[in-house]
Protein backbone atom coordinates (compact mmCIF):
# COMPACT_ATOMS: atom_id res chain seq x y z
CA UNK A 1 0.00 0.00 0.00
CA UNK A 2 1.23 3.36 -1.33
CA UNK A 3 0.47 6.83 0.57
CA UNK A 4 1.57 10.30 0.37
CA UNK A 5 3.37 11.53 3.54
CA UNK A 6 1.80 14.22 4.86
CA UNK A 7 3.36 17.75 3.57
CA UNK A 8 5.60 16.02 0.97
CA UNK A 9 4.81 14.98 -2.59
CA UNK A 10 7.10 11.84 -2.52
CA UNK A 11 5.35 8.74 -2.76
CA UNK A 12 6.17 6.21 0.11
CA UNK A 13 5.63 2.72 0.73
CA UNK A 14 5.50 0.73 4.02
CA UNK A 15 7.35 -2.04 5.21
CA UNK A 16 6.13 -5.27 6.76
CA UNK A 17 6.88 -3.33 9.92
CA UNK A 18 5.35 0.10 9.08
CA UNK A 19 8.39 2.32 8.77
CA UNK A 20 7.62 4.25 5.56
CA UNK A 21 10.40 3.97 2.83
CA UNK A 22 11.08 6.28 -0.66
CA UNK A 23 9.60 4.65 -3.01
CA UNK A 24 13.09 6.08 -5.20
CA UNK A 25 15.92 5.06 -2.73
CA UNK A 26 18.58 4.76 -5.44
CA UNK A 27 17.72 8.82 -6.66
CA UNK A 28 20.85 10.61 -5.11
CA UNK A 29 20.61 13.76 -3.02
CA UNK A 30 20.39 16.90 -5.28
CA UNK A 31 22.50 18.94 -2.45
CA UNK A 32 25.29 16.07 -2.06
CA UNK A 33 25.46 16.08 -5.95
CA UNK A 34 25.69 19.80 -6.30
CA UNK A 35 28.27 19.94 -2.91
CA UNK A 36 30.35 17.00 -4.90
CA UNK A 37 30.05 19.18 -8.20
CA UNK A 38 31.40 22.56 -6.46
CA UNK A 39 34.11 20.68 -4.31
CA UNK A 40 35.87 18.95 -7.83
CA UNK A 41 34.86 22.30 -9.55
CA UNK A 42 36.96 24.86 -6.70
CA UNK A 43 39.98 21.65 -6.22
CA UNK A 44 40.00 22.24 -10.12
CA UNK A 45 40.69 26.38 -9.63
CA UNK A 46 42.91 26.02 -7.27
CA UNK A 47 45.21 23.09 -9.23
CA UNK A 48 45.10 25.78 -12.23
CA UNK A 49 46.00 28.80 -9.83
CA UNK A 50 48.86 26.52 -8.17
CA UNK A 51 50.18 26.07 -11.28
CA UNK A 52 50.36 29.49 -12.40
CA UNK A 53 51.88 30.99 -9.33
CA UNK A 54 54.58 28.19 -9.65
CA UNK A 55 55.24 29.37 -13.30
CA UNK A 56 55.82 32.86 -12.01
CA UNK A 57 57.31 32.38 -8.35
CA UNK A 58 59.16 29.00 -8.80
CA UNK A 59 58.97 25.55 -7.85
CA UNK A 60 60.15 26.56 -4.29
CA UNK A 61 56.58 28.98 -3.59
CA UNK A 62 55.24 27.86 -0.32
CA UNK A 63 51.47 26.41 0.26
CA UNK A 64 50.64 29.99 1.91
CA UNK A 65 51.66 31.56 -1.29
CA UNK A 66 49.23 29.63 -3.22
CA UNK A 67 46.81 30.27 -0.71
CA UNK A 68 47.42 33.62 -1.11
CA UNK A 69 47.17 33.74 -4.59
CA UNK A 70 43.77 31.72 -4.58
CA UNK A 71 42.25 34.40 -2.09
CA UNK A 72 41.89 31.81 0.92
CA UNK A 73 44.39 30.58 4.01
CA UNK A 74 46.33 27.64 4.43
CA UNK A 75 44.03 25.68 6.06
CA UNK A 76 41.32 25.90 3.23
CA UNK A 77 43.96 24.45 0.45
CA UNK A 78 44.30 21.15 3.16
CA UNK A 79 40.84 20.35 2.68
CA UNK A 80 41.27 19.79 -0.85
CA UNK A 81 44.86 18.30 -0.66
CA UNK A 82 46.09 16.31 2.31
CA UNK A 83 49.89 17.81 1.86
CA UNK A 84 51.98 19.82 -0.96
CA UNK A 85 52.67 16.06 -2.04
CA UNK A 86 49.00 15.82 -3.08
CA UNK A 87 49.09 19.04 -4.84
CA UNK A 88 52.01 18.06 -6.66
CA UNK A 89 50.76 15.51 -7.96
CA UNK A 90 46.80 17.41 -9.18
CA UNK A 91 49.12 19.35 -10.59
CA UNK A 92 51.37 17.07 -12.54
CA UNK A 93 47.84 15.27 -13.64
CA UNK A 94 47.22 18.52 -14.84
CA UNK A 95 50.44 18.94 -16.83
CA UNK A 96 50.45 14.74 -18.22
CA UNK A 97 46.57 16.01 -19.50
CA UNK A 98 47.81 18.82 -21.54
CA UNK A 99 50.77 16.36 -22.84
CA UNK A 100 48.64 13.80 -23.81
CA UNK A 101 46.40 16.22 -26.04
CA UNK A 102 49.87 17.23 -27.31
CA UNK A 103 50.83 13.89 -28.33
CA UNK A 104 47.59 12.82 -30.11
CA UNK A 105 47.54 15.83 -32.50
CA UNK A 106 51.12 15.06 -33.40
CA UNK A 107 50.93 11.56 -33.58
CA UNK A 108 47.14 12.00 -35.96
CA UNK A 109 49.40 13.58 -38.98
CA UNK A 110 53.07 12.31 -38.44
CA UNK A 111 53.29 9.84 -41.54
CA UNK A 112 55.56 7.66 -40.15
CA UNK A 113 56.74 5.91 -36.54
CA UNK A 114 59.68 7.90 -36.98
CA UNK A 115 58.28 10.98 -37.52
CA UNK A 116 56.02 10.46 -34.73
CA UNK A 117 59.00 9.27 -32.11
CA UNK A 118 60.60 13.13 -33.23
CA UNK A 119 57.22 14.98 -32.60
CA UNK A 120 56.92 13.30 -28.98
CA UNK A 121 59.98 14.03 -28.27
CA UNK A 122 59.38 17.67 -29.34
CA UNK A 123 56.44 18.10 -27.29
CA UNK A 124 58.35 16.70 -24.29
CA UNK A 125 61.46 19.23 -25.16
CA UNK A 126 58.94 22.03 -25.47
CA UNK A 127 56.84 21.52 -22.63
CA UNK A 128 60.02 21.15 -20.12
CA UNK A 129 61.40 24.41 -21.88
CA UNK A 130 58.28 26.81 -22.15
CA UNK A 131 57.51 26.04 -18.06
CA UNK A 132 60.56 25.11 -16.58
CA UNK A 133 59.44 25.93 -12.74
CA UNK A 134 56.29 23.44 -13.07
CA UNK A 135 58.30 21.16 -14.51
CA UNK A 136 60.38 21.15 -11.65
CA UNK A 137 57.78 21.55 -9.32
CA UNK A 138 55.97 17.77 -10.48
CA UNK A 139 59.22 16.00 -10.96
CA UNK A 140 61.06 17.12 -7.61
CA UNK A 141 60.84 14.96 -4.44
CA UNK A 142 60.88 11.82 -4.01
CA UNK A 143 62.50 8.67 -5.98
CA UNK A 144 60.75 7.14 -8.80
CA UNK A 145 59.56 4.50 -7.14
CA UNK A 146 58.42 6.06 -3.79
CA UNK A 147 54.96 6.70 -5.34
CA UNK A 148 55.48 10.62 -4.82
CA UNK A 149 55.17 13.10 -7.95
CA UNK A 150 58.08 12.32 -10.07
CA UNK A 151 57.01 8.33 -10.20
CA UNK A 152 53.57 10.25 -10.56
CA UNK A 153 54.70 12.08 -13.30
CA UNK A 154 56.77 9.63 -14.97
CA UNK A 155 54.33 6.64 -14.91
CA UNK A 156 52.00 8.66 -17.01
CA UNK A 157 54.11 9.79 -19.53
CA UNK A 158 55.43 6.22 -20.21
CA UNK A 159 51.53 4.85 -20.25
CA UNK A 160 50.77 7.84 -23.14
CA UNK A 161 54.05 7.01 -24.99
CA UNK A 162 53.86 3.17 -25.12
CA UNK A 163 50.14 3.29 -26.60
CA UNK A 164 50.58 5.04 -29.88
CA UNK A 165 53.78 2.34 -30.69
CA UNK A 166 52.18 -0.58 -29.12
CA UNK A 167 49.13 0.25 -31.66
CA UNK A 168 51.70 0.76 -34.36
CA UNK A 169 53.56 -2.21 -34.09
CA UNK A 170 49.96 -4.20 -33.76
CA UNK A 171 48.73 -2.79 -37.07
CA UNK A 172 52.03 -3.40 -38.95
CA UNK A 173 52.45 -6.83 -37.92
CA UNK A 174 48.49 -7.55 -37.18
CA UNK A 175 49.61 -9.06 -34.24
CA UNK A 176 47.14 -10.52 -31.74
CA UNK A 177 46.63 -13.02 -28.64
CA UNK A 178 47.29 -15.78 -30.98
CA UNK A 179 50.29 -14.00 -33.53
CA UNK A 180 53.71 -15.20 -33.55
CA UNK A 181 56.57 -15.02 -30.68
CA UNK A 182 57.93 -12.58 -32.07
CA UNK A 183 54.80 -10.28 -32.98
CA UNK A 184 53.89 -11.17 -28.85
CA UNK A 185 57.13 -10.20 -27.68
CA UNK A 186 57.26 -6.31 -29.76
CA UNK A 187 54.01 -5.68 -28.18
CA UNK A 188 55.07 -6.91 -24.92
CA UNK A 189 58.24 -4.79 -25.25
CA UNK A 190 56.11 -1.64 -25.87
CA UNK A 191 55.97 -0.24 -22.17
CA UNK A 192 59.50 -1.35 -20.77
CA UNK A 193 61.00 0.60 -24.28
CA UNK A 194 58.58 3.61 -23.31
CA UNK A 195 59.80 3.91 -19.73
CA UNK A 196 62.92 3.43 -21.33
CA UNK A 197 62.73 6.27 -24.12
CA UNK A 198 61.12 8.62 -21.40
CA UNK A 199 64.10 8.34 -19.13
CA UNK A 200 66.18 8.94 -21.99
CA UNK A 201 64.33 11.71 -23.25
CA UNK A 202 64.07 13.54 -19.76
CA UNK A 203 67.73 13.00 -18.71
CA UNK A 204 68.84 14.76 -22.08
CA UNK A 205 66.02 17.26 -21.61
CA UNK A 206 67.18 18.11 -18.06
CA UNK A 207 71.06 18.33 -18.81
CA UNK A 208 69.70 20.43 -21.96
CA UNK A 209 67.79 22.77 -19.63
CA UNK A 210 70.83 23.58 -17.59
CA UNK A 211 73.63 24.08 -19.97
CA UNK A 212 71.04 25.30 -22.79
CA UNK A 213 73.26 29.07 -22.29
CA UNK A 214 76.52 27.65 -22.40
CA UNK A 215 78.68 28.00 -25.79
CA UNK A 216 78.20 25.46 -28.41
CA UNK A 217 75.19 23.56 -26.50
CA UNK A 218 72.58 22.97 -29.21
CA UNK A 219 69.13 24.68 -29.56
CA UNK A 220 65.97 22.64 -29.11
CA UNK A 221 65.58 21.74 -32.54
CA UNK A 222 68.96 20.17 -33.04
CA UNK A 223 68.56 18.53 -30.04
CA UNK A 224 65.01 17.13 -30.86
CA UNK A 225 66.17 15.57 -34.03
CA UNK A 226 69.26 13.91 -32.54
CA UNK A 227 67.62 12.72 -29.23
CA UNK A 228 64.93 11.27 -31.68
CA UNK A 229 67.52 9.68 -33.84
CA UNK A 230 69.42 8.13 -31.18
CA UNK A 231 66.14 6.09 -30.11
CA UNK A 232 65.13 5.31 -33.34
CA UNK A 233 68.50 3.87 -34.01
CA UNK A 234 68.26 2.33 -30.69
CA UNK A 235 65.31 -0.62 -29.54
CA UNK A 236 62.41 1.50 -31.61
CA UNK A 237 63.61 1.11 -34.56
CA UNK A 238 64.73 -2.48 -34.03
CA UNK A 239 60.87 -3.12 -32.93
CA UNK A 240 59.18 -0.87 -35.60
CA UNK A 241 61.04 -2.96 -38.21
CA UNK A 242 59.48 -6.10 -36.98
CA UNK A 243 62.88 -7.54 -35.38
CA UNK A 244 63.82 -8.78 -31.91
CA UNK A 245 66.93 -8.83 -30.01
CA UNK A 246 67.25 -12.11 -30.59
CA UNK A 247 67.18 -12.26 -34.19
CA UNK A 248 70.43 -9.82 -34.62
CA UNK A 249 73.01 -10.86 -31.69
CA UNK A 250 75.53 -8.85 -33.04
CA UNK A 251 75.81 -5.20 -31.37
CA UNK A 252 75.45 -2.38 -34.00
CA UNK A 253 78.59 -0.43 -34.11
CA UNK A 254 79.13 2.89 -31.79
CA UNK A 255 78.18 5.61 -34.29
CA UNK A 256 75.85 8.85 -34.10
CA UNK A 257 73.42 8.64 -36.83
CA UNK A 258 72.38 11.49 -39.27
CA UNK A 259 69.21 13.11 -37.64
Amino acid sequence: MSHITPGSSMMTSRTPTGTPTPAHPELPDGRSTRWVDHREARRAELVRIARKTVHHRGPDVSMEEIAAAAGTSKSIVYRYFADKTGLQIAVAEAVVLQIQGALEGVLRVAPTPRDGLRAMVAVYLEMIESSPHVYAFVTRDGSVESGGPLGHFLDSVTALVAAPFARAMAEEHGASDDGTPDERLALQLAEPWAAGAVGFVRGSGEWWMAHRDEPGVPDRQTLTAQVAAWLWAGPVGLLARGRTPAADPTPAPLALPDP
